[in-house]
């Protein structure tokens, strides 16, 4: 019974500790562009070999 006196506490202040970095997050914009990395690593970028004539 002690257990729960030490352990209902801290599992209550780590789920609100929890919920503050979520909205921090939020409020931070770390959530509004969802599908830019994921379309970005479709974009070629990078320019082919060109042939060398030396041959």
């Amino acid at each position: 019974m002690n257990g729960l006196v030490i352990l209902i506490p801290v599992a209550l202040g780590l789920g609100l500790a929890g919920l503050a970095v979520f909205f921090w997050s939020l409020r931070h914009g770390q959530y509004d562009d969802m599908d830019g990395a994921a379309l970005r690593i479709l974009i070629d970028e990078d320019k082919p070999a060109e042939p060398d004539d030396d041959a």
